[in-house]
């Protein structure tokens, strides 16, 4: 990517806020679409960053940054490299300008969370913890400032007092941050509680720095007027929104709110562009349908289990056919070009049985995988278990596995998004070759030995689509419907 140099202005600014498995690359750009000045990515930890290396994906035309286990945990594009800023969380002020010396060059501003009131923030010290130690506050967003090249801010709640309050921001302005970000909140307050309109108002007239006003989205903001009454009503510079653009992202446009059909679609048309993993698209669009989760389009989306039957379920399954097929054909033209990067299975491949094949999982029972038949075959006759061989292709991280069955090897010639995938279809090889039921529906098979269901991985390389351990990665159920009351992992955004 070209390295940006402009300054990020946060001034009369309509802005996407950091949302935890929201704001991923689909969302972010369909803002941008609707007319949003900036957009945060979600909160993401600093430990985990550092893990990661920084991967130029020719295929998708991005820029991804992979963790150790081949998860994409941050996903940008050149479309938004003006414009997206790369919210961290952390408690410490040398890791944080690691993170912000591994991504600056490919984002356009840098933001610390000060303000998620979340136990998986703050038990970290990390996000609202920070509110209580001022000190590190002013360490790491001064660390910041003085060692990276781009514009650093800050998201924080409202404290207690609005004296304590007051204190704490002029601090962290003469830091030299850019801009401010105010939850008009405090620690302990959820959505249900009124925001502090006149909090934010008097931090935006203390401070000369700008006030980014955030927290209407529950009492104050339903459509794009009420962000300007939001905006007068806390003197603030800018605002930003989070449930309220998670809910119908068209709100930033000036013209009125657009169809939420229209808007689910292109969300989703970009969410397959990009490679999105499904789980994180499905609970994207669950955000949006919100009380039409019953309705017979919330019950397809319900039940699909691929960004294919996602897109069937909004009308959209030539584009994914169209789109797959260019993405696999550029795929193909990159591995022709650089041949000796394809990294085909290092053991000589003479003898080996291939077969064009690939696994859907939706033609198989919930328990039953080609694995299994093929362990199970192998137990009945006497044979040594099966042995599964896998390698990744650095060009497009995709997998090959080579399965061993009595001394006779079996391979899909067709690569895989994961090594559980792939080692699933050279089970099918070697099913097929020697006849074989590989559990298939309405297939005959031999009785199978209860045990755990090997559950196929389809992962695309995207972040984040196992459990999650970090904030900033994605929740593996594809929606969880919150009744009234109920914690929102989004609150305090």
């Amino acid at each position: 990517m070209i390295v940006n140099n402009l300054s990020l202005c946060y001034q009369n600014k309509l802005i996407l806020a950091p949302m935890v498995r929201v704001g991923t690359l689909p969302m972010r750009l369909l803002a941008l679409d609707y007319g949003a000045d900036i957009v945060y990515c979600e909160e993401l930890i600093d430990l985990k960053m550092l893990q990661c290396k920084r991967v130029v994906n020719e295929v998708l035309s991005t820029v991804d940054f992979v963790a150790p286990d081949d998860r994409v945990v941050f996903r940008t594009c050149e479309k938004e490299q003006n414009r997206v800023v790369f919210q961290m969380g952390t408690s410490d002020a040398e890791r944080a300008l690691a993170v912000a010396r591994l991504v600056e060059n490919d984002v356009a501003g840098i933001d610390v969370n000060m303000g998620c009131p979340k136990e998986y923030s703050t038990k970290g010290g990390m996000g609202a913890a920070l509110l209580s130690d001022p000190d590190k506050i002013e360490k790491i967003l001064s660390t910041l400032v003085r060692g990276t090249c781009r514009p650093v801010t800050c998201k924080i709640r409202i404290l207690p007092s609005l004296e304590d309050t007051l204190s704490l921001v002029k601090r962290i302005e003469r830091t030299g941050i850019a801009a401010i970000a105010v939850h008009g909140r405090k620690r302990e307050e959820r959505p249900q509680h009124p925001v502090s309109c006149e909090i934010i108002k008097a931090i935006a007239e203390t401070l000369s720095i700008p006030v980014i006003a955030n927290g209407g989205s529950h009492d104050h903001i339903q459509q794009h007027l009420d962000i300007e009454n939001f905006r007068q009503a806390t003197a603030a510079s800018s605002v930003m929104l989070a449930r309220a653009a998670m809910w119908n992202p068209s709100i930033f446009l000036k013209d009125g709110l657009r169809p939420l059909e229209e808007v689910m679609q292109k969300y989703i048309r970009y969410a397959v562009q990009y490679d999105n993993h499904y789980t994180n698209t499905k609970y994207c669009l669950c955000q949006m349908l919100r009380d039409q989760l019953e309705s017979p389009q919330g019950r397809l989306l319900h039940a699909a289990q691929s960004s294919q039957e996602i897109c069937e379920a909004f009308g959209l399954g030539t584009f994914y056919e169209e789109t797959t097929r260019e993405l696999d054909a550029r795929r193909a033209e990159l591995l022709a070009r650089t041949p000796e990067e394809v990294g085909e299975p290092a053991e000589d491949s003479s003898g080996v049985i291939k077969m064009a094949v690939k696994f859907d999982r939706r033609a198989y029972p919930p328990q039953i995988t080609p694995k299994m038949c093929l362990l199970e075959w192998c137990r009945r006759e006497k044979l040594a278990q099966p042995v599964y061989e896998t390698v990744q292709r650095p060009l497009d991280r995709l997998f090959c596995s080579i399965v061993t069955v009595a001394e006779q090897k079996y391979q899909s010639t067709l690569w895989d998004k994961s090594k559980k995938l792939a080692e699933q279809t050279a089970a099918i090889v070697c099913l097929r070759s020697q006849g074989l039921p590989e559990g298939r529906l309405g297939e005959e098979s031999p009785s199978l030995h209860k045990r755990k269901r090997e559950t196929p991985d389809q992962d695309p390389g995207g972040l984040r689509v196992q459990e999650p351990e970090l904030p900033g990665e994605l929740c593996k159920k594809p929606f969880v419907a919150l009744e009234s009351g109920e914690e929102n992992p989004l609150e305090g955004r």
